[in-house]
């Protein structure tokens, strides 16, 4: 998510990709509980930290 402003979204852009973020999320989450280590393990902390950064723009926007 490079050059990624979550400040120009609108309110069902930034809920639409928390939904996307977090699934993705536990598909990750799930393949490190069953052993196997995911293509790019910096992309759990990465999205986790995205889902942070669009909950707190929308938050601002409410």
């Amino acid at each position: 998510m490079k050059d990624f402003d979550p400040t120009k979204m609108s309110k069902e852009e930034l809920r639409a990709k928390v939904l996307e973020l977090r699934k993705e999320l536990i598909k990750l989450n799930a393949q490190t509980a069953t052993g196997t280590t995911p293509k790019n393990p910096l992309q759990i902390r990465t999205n986790k930290k995205n889902i942070a950064r669009l909950l707190t723009a929308l938050r601002a926007k409410e």
